[in-house]
């Protein structure tokens, strides 16, 4: 065997070594086993570290409704996973309000989360808004973005993993966790989530909302008035990593029966949809303890 060959096989073998020792780890709450090569110490440090960035370079939102609403909604739903999952305990959680018309959010590692101004108002209630926040904190919780980081360091090859390793906070570091997080587009070239990431963070987000007191019927109908807000512009789902709208909102359709036993078993606090976006656009329903309401 040649010398190249045998380094080449050395690296195949320090790779499969690494992926042994640290990518046998299963998801919270769906315990599906994921590839995870980078510590959730440095996932969180990074996350931060991209949050401040990115909030550095917006206009943060100056409507204090949005602001009041997010925070509310947000930190009940903190509050839930701080309580059920222990990789979460220690979380630092913050919310914030983007100015931009982008119809987006996201959560980093670390509870860091944001709304885009954009996307509120199809939310149009409180419920709303936890569809939203609970599917973007279910991808932290459930570490999407360090699955798909793991998942581009190996197929890079081990110069890369120790690469990783071994440098400091550089901008291509934070610039990774941006894009593996699903941070906008000006940011870079997003790496999309797969279609059973996705559906995942549908299906646990649905359980995290209806824990923290908001009706999980609003989740199928946020998702299908966003698909008609979309139009027919977007790709087509055999071309997209992500479900089609209608798709997902009937798969969690489908999951509304045990989603509702949550809601009414577990809810401490009942919310329904909540207050609605616009004032006086909705019947906001009044918060009943569990034991109260039906």
């Amino acid at each position: 065997m040649s010398a190249h060959a045998s380094r080449w096989s050395l690296a195949l073998l320090m790779l499969a070594a690494i992926v042994v020792c640290w990518g046998c780890k299963t998801t919270p709450v769906s315990n599906r086993r994921q590839l995870n090569v980078i510590p959730e110490s440095q996932l969180v440090s990074m996350g931060l570290t991209s949050y401040q960035q990115i909030l550095s370079n917006e206009q943060l939102s100056s409507n204090q409704r949005y602001i009041e609403m997010i925070n509310r909604v947000g930190q009940r739903i903190a509050d839930v996973v701080s309580q059920e999952y222990p990789s979460a305990a220690d979380y630092k959680w913050e919310f914030n309000v983007i100015k931009s018309d982008q119809m987006n959010a996201f959560a980093l590692p670390g509870g860091k989360v944001a709304f885009y101004e954009g996307i509120i108002p199809v939310c149009q209630s409180e419920a709303g808004i936890a569809v939203v926040m609970s599917h973007e904190i279910a991808h932290a919780l459930l570490n999407h973005g360090g699955e798909r980081m793991s998942q581009e360091l190996v197929a890079q090859g081990v110069g890369k993993l120790v690469q990783f390793g071994a440098r400091n906070q550089t901008a291509e570091r934070q610039d990774m966790i941006m894009k593996a997080y699903g941070v906008g587009s000006k940011y870079g070239v997003l790496l999309p989530y797969s279609r059973k990431q996705e559906s995942e963070a549908d299906l646990v987000g649905l359980k995290l909302m209806a824990k923290a007191g908001y009706d999980p019927s609003e989740a199928p109908q946020f998702w299908e008035r966003f698909g008609q807000i979309k139009g027919s512009g977007g790709p087509s789902e055999f071309l997209s990593t992500h479900p089609s709208d209608q798709r997902r909102a009937t798969a969690l359709r489908e999951q509304l029966p045990d989603a509702l036993q949550i809601y009414r078993l577990e809810a401490r606090v009942r919310y329904g949809i909540g207050d609605p976006v616009t004032p006086g656009a909705a019947q906001s329903n009044t918060a009943l303890p569990a034991s109260a309401s039906n």
